[in-house]
């Protein structure tokens, strides 16, 4: 049953399970763990809409490169999935059996460790099954591009779709408008023993369970880690260590403009680097989107309209939030877009300010930035697709400066895809979280969504993050720990 925290305090004296996060990683787990009888206990900080109550907690500054983490994220049951456009693309078997060029290991499961839940996660996402993911168009002359293949969810809203069995399920409490704020671990035992909830009211209480699993997003899992000064104290949390760093997300830098030669049609091609160029080139891999752009009418009164709005957002400082969703300059024929992949960087990361937000929790910042195995990727894209579209007789691309100079700040911007901030590794050497997603040093902790991801290849995130989360629940499942019994 969905229950509000701020007004109903009617929390068990016990779970099997606890489950911080009422995203798309952690409706999942709380409705796969409850229905095999365990008792489940679900924690969302937001309620059922968006508030800027909830959301203003959200706020988190960054350095580098802009990530825009406040507004590419929702804070409210449901999580991102509330704004999620449902791209969905698999991983591919090279993802796991290829390490990124950089001094860090990959992946330390096999390709079939998730392969296996593709069928389980595509229904989770309302994908036809037996569809297949088919190209989108023609593919380039050469093997270095072929024909991007993705499949589109309706797209799926986790708090509309299973409404019905969160209130329902035998075993299942759901608590909107709770929020983690202490993480509560015991050195002696190695176990998290409680954690801390709060209200907006500040009013706090402890949630005990047999295991503890976070599924709040690559930024908040690591700020819970980070702002438990217990797990701190217990040397599990260090400056450092990994938690928190190696933040990746997808690029979206503008390669450049393109004009197409006559006789081509004007639909959107889409893409894909091959494994024989990523081997050749010792690049991550990519999207590349070339779209057409309708004229813009410079005269008359869509002159005035134009001028006037570019006008006022200088004026109020927001060109740079504004120019994040559109762009004022629309030249050529068409712009190439890209979603390219970003190499794990330790650089790059969440940490702690010292300022703490309205619960009382130490807010964060982001650095994000980019490697010069990065910059390759960019320039290696960038340089082939214009051969190959000159080659195939396509057309003609005009490549941005900054693509091929790397001395030059390039233009990037996020995708709102965030990974790696507890990545899965085979030691704490290198990661965070062991490859069942257990956090190192720490018996009953374990964390679920993109922040694991150990690389990010070029994959809309939210179908493979289902497909580790459906792994994770068979492992708590079916493991042999400290679960104490199932529901009855």
């Amino acid at each position: 049953m969905i229950k509000d925290y701020g007004s109903q305090k009617e929390l068990r004296a016990f779970y099997d399970f606890c489950i911080v996060g009422g995203g798309p990683a952690g409706i999942t787990l709380a409705l796969h763990l409850a229905g095999s009888g365990w008792r489940v206990v679900l924690l969302e900080g937001g309620g059922h809409e968006y508030s800027e109550n909830s959301q203003s907690l959200y706020k988190c500054p960054s350095t580098g490169l802009d990530v825009y983490a406040e507004e590419t994220r929702l804070r409210y049951l449901g999580g991102t999935s509330n704004h999620w456009a449902g791209r969905c693309r698999p991983f591919e078997p090279s993802d796991f059996s290829v390490g990124p060029p950089v001094h860090l290991p990959g992946w330390p499961i096999a390709f079939s460790e998730i392969e296996r839940n593709l069928p389980a996660a595509m229904d989770i996402l309302d994908l036809p099954p037996h569809a297949g993911f088919k190209a989108m168009n023609a593919t380039l002359d050469g093997a270095d591009f072929e024909a991007d293949r993705f499949l589109l969810s309706p797209p799926t809203r986790f708090a509309q779709k299973y409404a019905k069995e969160l209130n329902e399920t035998e075993g299942l409490d759901v608590f909107i408008n709770c929020n983690c704020v202490d993480l509560e671990f015991d050195s002696k035992t190695g176990r998290i023993g409680t954690i801390v909830v709060s209200d907006y009211q500040l009013h706090r209480e402890r949630v005990t369970a047999g295991q503890f699993i976070l599924a709040t997003g690559a930024i908040e899992n690591a700020r819970q880690l980070l702002n438990s000064e217990s797990l701190v104290a217990g040397g599990i949390v260090s400056k450092d260590g990994f938690v928190g760093r190696c933040f990746m997300e997808h690029l979206n830098v503008d390669l450049g403009t393109f004009i197409l030669k006559d006789g081509q049609d004007g639909d959107s091609r889409q893409y894909f680097t091959t494994d024989a160029f990523v081997k050749e080139h010792g690049s991550g891999k990519g999207n590349v989107t070339a779209s057409l752009v309708s004229e813009v009418k410079t005269y008359g009164r869509m002159a005035a309209i134009k001028t006037f709005f570019e006008n006022l957002v200088c004026e109020v400082g927001g060109e740079q939030k504004i120019e994040f969703i559109t762009r004022f300059d629309c030249p050529g024929d068409g712009v190439l877009g890209t979603l390219i992949e970003q190499f794990p960087n330790p650089d790059s990361r969440v940490s702690l300010l010292e300022d703490r937000d309205a619960l009382g929790m130490r807010k964060t910042t982001i650095h994000w930035e980019l490697s010069p195995a990065d910059r390759n990727t960019i320039k290696s894209i960038g340089l082939e697709v214009a051969k190959c579209f000159a080659e195939t007789g396509l057309g003609f691309v005009r490549l941005e400066e900054c693509v091929y100079d790397a001395s030059l700040p390039l233009k990037v911007s996020p995708h709102a895809h965030h990974m790696g901030t507890t990545r899965m590794a085979t030691s704490p050497e290198f990661g965070v979280v062991d490859e069942n997603c257990k956090v190192f040093g720490v018996e009953n902790l374990h964390v679920a969504g993109s922040s694991v991801f150990a690389t990010g290849g070029a994959s809309n995130p939210t179908m493979p993050l289902l497909q580790l989360t459906l792994r994770l629940a068979d492992y708590l499942n079916h493991q042999t720990g400290p679960v104490v019994g199932r529901y009855s």
